[in-house]
């Protein structure tokens, strides 16, 4: 005999916990459901432990998205600032970092321990080391085949999340029902992730790993941030190399600022005028870290004191930092990706709702959408609001 629920979800991580409890409270009988051993592991990890739960600076223009406008509706449905009410009842102390950034003060786990507590409250049942065999549409609703046994439901809300980091459970089961039920998936890649280079340039990495400058990074499209970049072994990282690899495309260059906050090539020009006996390298070391101010002169072999060098080399020195032109050869992949660009395209979805428009009772929410936020707790805000949403309908 089979059993049967209101509501069904497949995926118990942020937008899956969340869419259970507001579906629970509304008195819908509710399973949750996910074949990893460990619930959200995705907040357990997030943060640096901490959890970057979501930024009070969420606005649509923070989202990538085929359809821009998409996000809209849920993000004013759910805010930011009721995330945060949420946060503050269960007394979870927490900080701004910087940019709008809210971690918890102690543990990501404080989160998880909040999402599981509203979902047993209002009545969700959940089943971790569940597997999914199938999934067919039923004239009432859904039928469910598990390895805890079949379950019909009248609504099934797909909340299993991308592609990005595999070794927690990311798998590609969210888009093979989307496709099952004929829906469009957009092609996915990892987004928010490093990127890597060619030899060359992977040897000056390399030399210089584990320094950090602030940085400004261009793409080709005009986007631009201006956060923390990490020389690393791998090529480079960061905050702003995350958040440029969402809109880098392959073969295309980004442009690096090492200096944002000065002209380098007039800097060198008034310092040889003033203190021409100075060595380059020394003058460009009170600008930049000693180690990348070395090897960008050691880079263009650019050597000697500021009154024998001639304007056009320090102009070159100039230009390798304030607009450092590098082609990456490619990304980390989904294997330290944060997020999944593309996935289920949104004109199958009703923003209001996020139920699929050709399928009754059939709703997707989190990152399994193609909807993906800046780094910095807009994805977990999209989780929240999506899964939040879902809830009020499911």
């Amino acid at each position: 005999m089979s059993e049967n629920y209101d509501v069904v979800i497949i995926g118990a991580g942020a937008a899956g916990l969340m869419c259970s409890i507001e579906a629970g409270k509304r008195g819908r009988s509710v399973w949750i459901i996910d074949h990893a051993k460990k619930t959200a592991e995705k907040i357990r990890i997030s943060g640096g432990g901490r959890c970057n739960f979501t930024n009070i600076f969420t606005n649509p223009s923070t989202f990538l998205s085929d359809n821009e406008h998409f996000c809209k509706s849920a993000l004013s449905q759910y805010t930011q600032s009721d995330f945060i009410g949420l946060v503050e009842k269960h007394g979870i102390a927490y900080h701004e970092k910087k940019f709008g950034q809210l971690f918890c003060d102690e543990t990501a786990q404080q989160i998880i321990e909040m999402l599981l507590n509203e979902s047993r409250d209002a009545g969700a049942r959940l089943d971790m080391e569940t597997e999914v065999h199938s999934v067919d549409k039923t004239e009432s609703g859904f039928l469910i085949k598990t390895s805890h046994g079949e379950v019909l439901c009248q609504s099934l809300v797909i909340a299993t999340g991308g592609l990005s980091i595999p070794k927690i459970g990311a798998t590609k089961f969210g888009y093979e029902v989307a496709k099952q039920f004929g829906l469009n998936v957009h092609s996915t890649r990892a987004g928010l992730v490093p990127l890597t280079f060619t030899d060359d340039i992977l040897a000056r990495c390399k030399e210089l790993s584990g320094l950090s400058v602030e940085a400004t990074v261009k793409s080709e499209c005009g986007k631009e941030f201006s956060e923390g970049l990490l020389f690393t072994h791998r090529g480079l990282s960061g905050p702003s190399i995350l958040q440029i690899s969402s809109y880098w495309n392959e073969g295309e260059e980004i442009i690096v600022n090492l200096a944002p906050d000065t002209d380098v090539f007039n800097a060198l020009k008034e310092r040889k005028e003033s203190n021409p006996k100075q060595e380059i390298h020394n003058v460009l070391s009170e600008l930049l870290p000693k180690r990348l101010a070395q090897s960008i002169c050691d880079a263009g072999d650019i050597h000697g004191r500021l009154a024998d060098l001639p304007n056009i080399k320090l102009e070159q020195l100039g230009q390798a930092v304030n607009d450092w032109r590098v082609k990456p050869n490619g990304t980390e992949g989904y294997r330290t990706a944060e997020v999944t660009l593309g996935g289920v395209d949104t004109n199958e979805l009703s923003s209001k709702t996020m139920e699929t428009r050709a399928v009754a009772g059939l709703y997707f929410i989190g990152e399994v959408v193609d909807v993906t936020g800046h780094l910095g707790g807009f994805n977990f805000q999209w989780a929240w609001s999506s899964g939040y949403v879902a809830g009020q309908y499911a």
